[in-house]
């Protein structure tokens, strides 16, 4: 019942407070502000409360009490009903708002950063004044408030600058005044003075800086002004110094340079020759330097002459006149390589050498008042340096050659001049297989025994251009070494020998080779060769097929017609004996080879799949191309071949991509040593190195 009575209370007074000042239009109590209340006889009440930014007032006895909000009539009807209970005499009770301060937090570039109070009509400028005011090194153009998440930013400098009030933005109870720091200072934390901060300009941001450097007292990045001159620009560096170039200072705005003459300004006044400033404009006040005296009839020359310089040219001086006054050629000139550099921009390639002798029937350049005449120097082939013969008169030939290296290149000469200049072949260089590289990419393959051998119409030399690369492969110096050789002999002159045979590995081949010549550099089979049952497995036609050779039939007749044709890529495999291949029929198992952990023939009925035979034989090997297995169906109808992507098969697993696999089939794992592109690499990347080596040593 008590407390039904204390709420009707607080409702009819709250009730009646609000109807009776309704027509004062009470103002709701804010953060900041401060609070009187009266109750006669009590000293704790004698001091005003002040609203904190929580809303809050804390009271003798009761506590914390939120007012925020809410208006001060209903604020002090609730206060009355709750100091009822500790104070007696509150029949003189009263609440008064004895000021409605702002509650501000001032942070960043002041001397007291804190939380301050000012008067209901205070500014930015005292807010500021409170707080200690600003250091020195504040951006007063970037000042900022935050309020309830929104960032107002404003410009303080203008203010001051105008004295204008409106372009302060209007302080609200609970807001945060941020100043900044301006960016002419770095990171770590020095005393500046006013005159140190200034030195290098006062911008803030580059994209609205006018930046002035050169021949200036102060140059720097400064603040950009509406109605700007370039002559305000210059006066804000302090002016020009006593070196300057008055006549071509240069103002880039908007990416189009332009020259400033002040010198012509300042002695007629024109404005019209002033150049536009606005925002990001640079401006470059170059030192005075001693300028060339040319005429419109000069004719330049420079390089290997004794007197090299510019000389007056009419219209009867020929190329001959010029080069006589300016000494003629000196021993060290490279009298084929003249160039005339024409006044239009154009390069003429003049040969003196061929001139003077006859050899071809161009004649004398014409030469014009502007032109420049060049004459390089002659190159020395005893100096280790490419830039002496550029890459448009040059080849290089690196690889299996005693001298290796880049050679000046004529069209007169041809593909035996470079080799007898390069020194010639070693012993152990691949010469039937040389690759000429042009714009990147092997552009000709030529055999030079070939070419020694025959008639040289029915197999020409190939025709070289400047910029050409040849390359010499090397042979491996051992068949038994051949493994470590595998990166200077290409995939695309190979053949692989595998299973039983004395030297396993992947060896050099060309057409001209026998099937017994490729077993025989393997060393010959083993005592553990089945010689009955040698497969090889044709890899150069649009589809892997695979043959079967009785190499013991051919001891026991000497029919030749018994050996396959073999190319280059192909894969002999000789099986061990030990295993009974005769005793299950090809058409009851499948055949595995390549990058398998096993190898082999593994029985295989219409239950399994090609995942069976897989894990049956352990697993593709640490190098096998999983995304390139091939499965040979060998029907009685037509044999084909299909390539099975297992690794996008893990990725993506759908039985329906699995090809169909039938006893008497063969799958093939290739392994990424077959991989060309790789195999290209590795090769390239060891060229490389031992053309350094050598150029090196």
């Amino acid at each position: 019942m008590r407390n039904l009575i204390f709420i009707l209370l607080s409702v009819f007074f709250y009730s009646a407070s609000s109807i009776a000042l309704e027509p004062n239009r009470e103002q709701e109590i804010d953060i900041g502000n401060k609070i009187f209340l009266y109750i006669p006889g009590e000293v704790e009440f004698e001091k005003v409360f002040e609203v904190n930014e929580e809303g809050n007032i804390t009271l003798p006895e009761i506590g914390k009490v939120k007012v925020a909000g809410k208006l001060p009539s209903r604020v002090e009807s609730e206060l009355k009903l709750r100091l009822a209970g500790f104070y007696r005499e509150l029949s003189r009770f009263y609440l008064e708002v004895r000021s409605r301060d702002l509650l501000v937090t001032v942070l960043g570039y002041v001397n007291t950063p804190s939380q301050i109070t000012i008067s209901e009509k205070g500014n930015i400028q005292m807010v500021i004044n409170k707080a200690g005011g600003l250091r020195p090194g504040a951006q007063l153009d970037q000042m900022q408030i935050r309020r309830s998440g929104e960032v107002i930013e404003f410009d303080y400098k203008a203010y001051l600058d105008s004295g204008n009030v409106d372009l302060l933005p209007t302080i609200k109870t609970g807001d945060t005044v941020f100043v900044p720091v301006s960016k002419l200072i770095g990171n770590v934390q020095v005393d500046f003075d006013a005159q140190t901060l200034t030195a290098t300009g006062d911008a803030s941001e580059n994209k609205k800086a006018v930046t002035l450097f050169g021949e200036l007292h102060r140059p720097g990045s400064f603040s950009f002004k509406p109605d700007m001159t370039i002559v305000d620009a210059l006066m804000r560096a302090e002016g020009v110094t006593r070196y300057a170039d008055v006549t071509k200072i240069r103002v880039i705005g908007s990416g189009e340079p332009t020259i400033f003459n002040l010198k012509q300004f300042l002695d007629t006044g024109d404005s019209s020759l002033l150049p536009v400033v606005e925002p990001g404009t640079t401006i470059f006040v170059p030192i005075v330097v001693d300028d060339v005296n040319t005429t419109a009839s000069t004719v330049y020359i420079m390089g290997e002459v004794p007197k090299p310089g510019g000389y007056e040219a009419s219209k009867e001086v020929s190329f001959m006149d010029i080069l006589a006054n300016a000494g003629g050629p000196t021993r060290y000139a490279e009298t084929r390589q003249i160039k005339i550099l024409t006044k239009a921009g154009e390069s003429k390639q003049f040969d003196l050498l061929a001139y003077t002798e006859g050899f071809t029937d161009q004649k004398l350049p014409l030469i014009n008042p502007g032109d420049v005449i060049f004459v390089p120097e002659k190159t020395d082939i005893n100096e280790k340096s490419w830039l002496k013969v550029s890459p448009k008169r040059a080849i290089k030939i690196i690889g299996a050659m005693n001298e290796p290296g880049r050679y000046e290149w004529s069209d007169e000469m041809d593909f035996t001049d470079l080799f007898s200049h390069a020194g010639g072949p070693t012993k152990a260089a691949n010469l039937n297989d040389i690759k000429i590289v042009r714009a990147g990419q092997v552009a000709m393959r030529f055999s030079l025994d070939k070419y020694a051998s025959s008639n040289s119409n029915d197999y020409p030399l190939p025709k070289l251009q400047a910029g050409d690369t040849i390359i010499v492969e090397e042979l491996p110096h051992d068949p038994k070494d051949n493994k470590s050789q595998w990166v200077r002999q290409s995939p695309d002159s190979s053949i692989y020998v595998i299973g039983q045979v004395g030297s396993p590995g992947r060896y050099g081949f060309n057409d001209e080779l026998h099937f017994l010549d490729i077993l025989a550099a393997a060393d010959g089979t083993n005592e553990n060769a089945d010689i009955r049952n040698i497969r090889i497995t044709h890899r150069n036609g649009s589809q892997a097929r695979v043959s079967k050779l009785d190499l013991a039939l051919y001891f026991e007749t000497g029919d030749e017609t018994l050996f396959p044709k073999v190319l280059t890529g192909d894969t002999i495999y000789v099986p061990e004996k030990n295993k009974d291949w005769l005793s299950k029929p090809k058409e009851s198992v499948v055949r595995i080879m390549g990058a398998i952990e096993k190898p082999g023939r593994y029985s295989f009925d219409d239950s399994m799949s090609l995942l069976d035979i897989l894990a049956e034989a352990g697993g593709p090997s640490n190098t096998a191309l999983i995304d390139k297995i091939v499965v040979i169906n060998h029907s009685c109808c037509k044999e084909q071949a299909r390539v099975f992507d297992f690794e996008k098969f893990i990725k993506n697993p759908n039985s329906a991509n699995i090809p169909v696999l039938r006893a008497g089939d063969t799958v093939y794992i290739p392994s990424d040593k077959d991989d060309i592109t790789a195999n290209t690499k590795t090769w390239l990347r060891d060229i490389l190195t031992i053309a350094a080596l050598v150029i090196g040593l």
